[in-house]
């Protein structure tokens, strides 16, 4: 018997889902703080944004973020271990990208929020 939550077949097999009704239990609760403790700190956020409008090396990535190629390679590698980003070879060059479509959203969403509270913009659905 599995212990991943029982998800409800989507109308269109070949169109996957943006919303996966589930119960968070304990195990997924703990997952998604992971995942929100890694956007919690500014320059990973500020990456993994910069990721969210398509591939990037390192040295791109550098060119955005205002740090050290060092420091952007040691949030670059946290991102991999925790599964949020995956990376492909390029001849030299390291690739990265997000993992998935709900990551992107979550950032871009995070993103929109924290420009709403600072511009007073109003809030919408």
């Amino acid at each position: 018997m599995s212990s991943q939550p029982e998800r409800p077949s989507t109308a269109d097999p070949d169109q996957p889902s943006l919303v996966h009704p589930v119960a968070p239990g304990p195990e997924l609760l703990e997952a998604a703080a992971g995942t929100l403790r890694m956007l919690a700190e500014p320059t990973r956020l500020h990456l993994l944004w910069q990721l969210s409008t398509g591939p990037k090396t390192v040295t791109e990535l550098t060119g955005v973020a205002r740090v050290p190629r060092t420091v952007v390679s040691q949030h670059l590698a946290k991102l991999r271990l925790s599964g949020l980003v995956d990376t492909r070879k390029d001849g030299r060059h390291v690739i990265y990208s997000l993992h998935d479509g709900h990551l992107v959203r979550l950032i871009r969403e995070t993103i929109n929020h924290a420009d709403h509270r600072i511009t007073g913009e109003p809030t919408h659905d």
